[in-house]
Order: structure tokens, then C-alpha cells, then sequence
């Protein structure tokens, strides 16, 4: 899991916080206009809130008459968006202001192009706090908007200082340089449990660190003898970064992939082409890791299927990223192309401190991300999202928080460990059996000391989102049985509770995530990343290509995998399976039902949360880990093929 301000990867050396993030500060004093280029977005009400809820969850019940019948964008837009009237209106009001705007496909969203000064004049933006930014429109207007993402009005009384980008940028550079050559010590020490064995064979390989792995833990293998690779499916990728499709193949090579560059597309949903391969060939980013490991575990399992990566990398602090992030989830939705969508990026945690958008609050940005993934569901596609890689600490704090968003109307991915028994860290450590993944055990004593852990699987209680309909009623949902294994000390630290306590209770909310599969970094999965890091010396840039193969985990690998598995089931069916949620509950409450939950209370934890016995459901690890020759079985038989 990425979050776009700045955060992690599980990968190759532990977990890691590691913050990577550019600023831009412009003199808030100045009189000059800011004509640097901006995208806002403006969520828009449905015509009806009750209905299009309704008809999302009619779409996956076999005895409505409603099950199955996807809409077309134009479809979605008669029923439920606004009136082509009100987006005239909406425009007309904005070209006064020298601003563009274009309606996504669906009418539910608007897409604002303008110059900072002109879109700042034509919402009437006006600061109140540096988290916080005022907007008007005309009360015709306001009246159907849900949130406006992505303004910033400055500070007009406060001057900032122009040198913190410049320092924000050198300080930034230094990190990336020194993360990158901490993976490649790592990489090149050859008893490290984090390094890939390449000289197995293809399939070896493969059934080691790759796709095989996945495939025959989770039962995707059977799906693999009836000819089922992904054939005619399209998945969505959503990224923060480019990728160098050299080390998509090779990876590819090293697996036994049979793919093809042509299977893969890329859209640009921010800045341009030019600029964003320039930064990816220009030096390492995290982002680009996280890109590169999406595509390598997606295209790996379901090679015969082509990919759609929609990138939006903000440029100059002149777009926000919660504006680009809800730009590429709303483009990809609205082309309507993909069948499934996948991803591994964030643009922050559910809580107001530190929220990225001063115009859009976590509540409102949620409400818009609900109403964008409500008419996904409609269209018959099934979004996949990493819920973390911290527990139910995505942000170091004392207070739980998760990664936004926990909307109801995607497929929260959690994370497990694999069983294993090797040397780590001068110790022997046994995992004897499959368990939601919280690791406290692998870390040095030194580590452990200096407040740090390796990870756990993002799982827990949404902040904003109500308890939805389909987990209603199903046991283990909104009770939970916890370990305080951490002790927050402050400063992003916790420390490891010798004598941790149980604790039982209750939650109203949103639980997640749904399910899980194998997140941790020492029974994971192999990447192949080439990037430069680069330094100078004598006043001259330096740059130095590093080729890394490593071992890898988190959720960020589990969401792309599975939404590569939903593309090999809907490859061998004539209508998608569309929104899993309220299907998967209702299946794992049933005699065979396809999920193995992992209800085991001792060595069972995501950091926090535990098993919970003679129940189906966990916030360790939702429904847990899925068979997936089951899943496809209870789908087929609810059809109406």
C-alpha cells in the first residue's frame, strides 16, 4: 500500500516507513497570478441515492429482476446522473471564469481544467485554514454537488518561504537514493530470505516466488486446467507512477509468462506522457516500485488478459493528489473497458489531521469515492483495493486509522503469512500453518528496541462508512477479539508489549477487509525492479543504474493478484460477476462455502485483531483466504446463463 503523500512498500529490507514526498511552496504574497494548470474535480448527487444503492445491490441477486443488468455509461447517466441541462449550466457558469469543465461518462462527476488563479476565482476559494478551504458556487448549482476536490486557495497573509522546495526536493532526493541502495545490499546478500533464488527453473521459480505460488495455494490452478488465463478481460490498474515495461518482461521471462507488451496500455490522467516517462526513466521512486509490482503480480496471473494502467502523477503541487487519485478511479470507471480494477494506492488515512485536500474533508471525499465505486457496481465492474500494510495503524498513531477509502462498494484486500520455518535475524522462526499476517516476531531485538515492526495486514473499523447490508448479521462482524501486542510511545513508535492483554468488544461500522492472501514479505513473492539512483559529486550528476531481484510483500502484491483472478473467472463466463461483496457473504455463510477463515486466537494477528473461533468472519482477515475452483463453482451456479 502506497499513500501519496508519502509512505510505504514491504519490500526487500523490513517494512519500514519511509516518506517520500515533494513540495511546492509558492510566496502566498505575491500579486502575480498562479497559472500553473490544475484538474478539480466535482462529485455530483445522483437523482436518486435509495435507488442507485438498490439497483447496485439488485445487479448480484439472483432473485431480482434486475440481476446481471449491467449499465452502459449512457444508461447509468439516464437513470441516475444529472440532466444534461445542469451540466450545461455547470460549464456556461465556469467558461465565465476562463475554466473548463467535462462530464465523466455517467454524469456523476465533473472534470475542471483552469489555471490555479481562474479556478480559485470561479468557486469563489477562500482560505480559512492551512487544512481548510471555503468554496461557493451559485445555489442552482450547489444544490447537486456532493464535494469539490481539489482547490487550494493561499494564504494571502502569510508570506512562506520559496526556498522549501528546493530544500523539500534535495532532502527527498537523498532518501529515494538511500531506500534504493538499502534494497540493493539487501538484494546482493545471498543469505538473505528476501533474495530469489533465479537459478531455479521456470516453473520452479515460479511455484516458488511467482505466480504458481499464488495459483496453487489458492486453488486458481484448477481455473488454470479449463483453459481459463484471463482471455478477452481487461483490468484496470490504478497508479501514482510509470513503469519501465523492460522489467514487466523480464519478470515475465523469468516466470514462464507468455505475454506481450501490446497487452498492456497505458493512460495518462494528469500530467503528461512525456513528463511523467521522463521522471520514471529519470531516477528511483517508491511509486514506481509499487507500479512496477501491481503490473508483475497482475499480468502473471492472468496472462492472457490486457491491462489498463490509468497514471496520475500530480506535478508541481499545482493538482492535489486526492484530485488525481479520484481523476485516474474515475476515468478508468468511466471508459468502461475493465471489467475489474486493482489498487495499491492511497491519498490518505480516514482521519482530518494530515488530510491531503483542504477543500474536499475525509467525510465528503468519501462520499464521493462511494457514489464513483456505486456506479462501477452498476456497470458490472468489481474494484480490488490494498488495505495496508500496518494493521489498524496505517498512519503511526495511537489511534487506529486505515488508508482511504473503506468504501463498502470494493473488495478490501488483507494480508496472511504462508507457512514457513527459516533462519531470520540469528533466530529460528516456525510459522506451522497459514495466519492473518502481524509480525512482531522477525524483527532484530535492536529494531523492536527503536519502536519499529515488520508489518500486518490493514484491518479493523471504517471511520466513515456505516456497517453495509451484506455484512449485517453474519458472525464475527462487529464483535472482535484483540491483543494489544503495541505500545505506542510516540514520534510514529511502538513498542512490544511483553505481557500483551485480550480484549473482546464491538464496532459498528464498516468492517474490513473482506478477504486475504499471502502479504507477507518473508513467505512472498518475487520482483524485478531496474531504476538509477543519483547523486553528484564535483558539481556533476552522477547517475548509477541498480537491476534488483527481490522478495517482496504487503497487500500491494494481494489486490492486483486478485483482481487477475476475477479476470480468469469472468474469461470463462458471458456476464460479469460484478460486485462481490454482498455474493461472497452471503456464499461464506453456506455449507461449502469457498473461504478457509482463519480463526485461530493464538498466532493469528494483523498486529491488533485476532480469530475469532466459530465464526466466518475476522478483522484480521475478513472472510479469510479463498479457494478459488469453490468461488468460481458458487458463482456459475447462481447465474443466469
Amino acid at each position: 500500500m502506497i499513500i501519496l503523500r508519502g509512505k510505504q512498500v514491504i519490500i526487500a529490507t523490513l517494512s519500514g516507513l519511509l516518506a517520500m514526498g515533494t513540495g511546492f511552496s509558492a510566496n502566498a504574497k505575491t500579486k502575480k497570478p498562479d497559472n500553473r494548470q490544475t484538474i478539480v474535480n466535482v462529485s455530483l448527487k445522483p437523482t436518486s441515492q435509495s435507488k442507485l444503492t438498490n439497483y447496485v445491490y439488485d445487479t448480484v441477486d439472483p432473485t431480482s429482476a434486475n440481476y446481471h443488468r449491467y449499465l452502459t455509461p449512457a444508461e447509468f447517466a439516464q437513470k441516475f446522473g444529472q440532466s444534461k441541462g445542469y451540466i450545461a449550466s455547470f460549464k456556461n457558469y465556469l467558461k465565465k471564469y476562463h475554466v473548463s469543465a467535462t462530464a465523466y461518462p455517467g454524469n456523476l462527476a465533473l472534470k475542471v481544467k483552469g489555471t490555479k488563479t481562474n479556478v480559485n476565482r470561479a468557486f469563489h476559494a477562500k482560505y480559512i485554514s492551512k487544512a481548510k478551504t471555503n468554496y461557493q458556487l451559485p445555489g442552482t448549482l450547489s444544490k447537486q454537488v456532493v464535494a469539490v476536490i481539489g482547490i487550494f486557495a493561499p494564504n494571502s497573509k502569510t508570506a512562506k518561504k520559496t526556498t522549501s522546495k528546493k530544500n523539500s526536493a534535495k532532502q527527498t532526493a537523498k532518501q529515494k537514493i538511500a531506500y534504493l541502495k538499502k534494497i540493493a545490499k539487501t538484494a546482493n546478500a545471498s543469505k538473505s530470505d528476501l533474495v530469489p533464488n533465479t537459478k531455479l527453473s521456470t516453473t520452479a521459480f515460479s511455484k516458488a516466488y511467482g505466480p504458481l505460488k499464488f495459483a496453487d495455494n489458492y486453488q486458481l490452478n484448477a481455473l488454470y486446467s479449463q483453459g481459463l488465463q484471463g482471455f478477452g478481460q481487461r483490468v484496470g490498474i490504478i497508479s501514482n507512477s510509470d513503469f519501465h515495461i523492460g522489467d514487466i518482461q523480464k519478470y515475465w521471462q523469468k516466470n514462464g509468462i507468455n505475454a506481450k507488451p501490446s497487452q498492456i496500455r497505458r493512460y495518462y490522467t494528469i500530467s503528461s506522457k512525456k513528463y511523467t516517462r521522463m521522471l520514471s526513466n529519470y531516477m528511483f521512486t517508491v511509486a514506481s516500485l509499487e507500479a512496477t509490482l501491481d503490473l508483475q503480480q497482475a499480468t502473471s496471473v492472468a496472462p492472457k488478459a490486457d491491462y489498463d494502467v490509468y497514471i496520475g502523477l500530480p506535478v508541481n503541487g499545482a493538482t492535489t493528489i486526492t484530485s488525481a487519485h479520484y481523476t485516474s478511479f474515475m476515468e478508468a470507471i468511466g471508459d468502461n473497458i475493465d471489467r475489474q480494477i486493482s489498487t495499491s494506492f492511497t491519498p490518505g488515512v480516514e482521519r482530518k489531521s494530515g488530510w491531503p485536500d483542504s477543500s474536499a474533508s475525509p467525510a465528503s471525499y468519501n462520499a464521493a469515492f462511494n457514489l464513483m465505486l456505486e456506479q462501477a457496481a452498476a456497470k458490472g465492474i468489481t474494484v480490488f483495493r490494498a488495505t495496508g500494510d500496518h494493521g489498524p495503524y496505517e498512519d503511526p498513531i495511537a489511534a487506529q486509522n486505515h488508508a482511504a477509502s473503506t468504501s463498502p462498494y470494493q473488495v478490501m484486500v488483507g494480508g496472511t503469512t504462508l507457512p514457513y520455518s527459516k533462519e531470520i535475524n540469528g533466530k529460528k522462526v516456525t510459522v506451522s500453518k497459514e495466519r492473518a499476517w502481524g509480525d512482531t516476531y522477525t524483527a532484530k531485538a535492536s529494531e523492536l528496541k527503536k519502536g519499529f515492526f515488520p508489518g500486518g495486514g490493514g484491518g479493523g473499523f471504517s471511520a466513515l462508512n456505516p456497517t453495509p447490508r451484506y455484512q449485517l448479521g453474519v458472525p464475527g462482524v462487529n464483535t472482535f477479539r484483540a491483543i494489544q501486542l503495541l505500545k505506542y510511545i510516540g514520534k510514529g513508535k511502538f513498542l512490544v508489549n511483553k505481557q500483551p492483554k485480550v480484549i473482546t468488544g464491538t464496532g459498528h461500522s464498516r468492517n474490513l477487509p473482506d478477504v486475504a492472501g499471502d502479504a507477507d514479505p518473508h513467505s512472498g513473492y518475487a520482483t524485478y525492479i531496474s531504476a538509477y539512483s543519483v547523486a553528484t559529486k564535483n558539481k556533476k550528476e552522477i547517475r548509477t543504474l541498480h537491476k534488483i531481484w527481490l522478495i517482496g510483500g504487503g497487500t500491494s502484491y494481494v489486490a492486483p493478484q486478485m483482481a487477475a483472478a476475477n479476470a480468469v473467472m469472468n474469461s470463462g463466463r458471458t456476464t460479469p460477476l460484478g460486485f462481490w461483496n454482498p455474493q461472497i457473504y452471503r456464499f461464506a455463510q453456506q455449507a461449502d462455502s469457498p473461504f478457509n477463515p482463519l480463526n485461530d486466537t493464538k498466532n493469528n494477528n494483523n498486529l491488533y485483531y485476532t480469530g475469532q473461533p466459530g465464526t466466518v468472519y475476522n478483522q484480521a482477515s475478513g472472510l479469510g483466504t479463498i479457494n478459488f475452483e469453490k468461488l468460481f463453482t458458487q458463482f456459475n451456479q447462481e447465474t443466469d446463463e
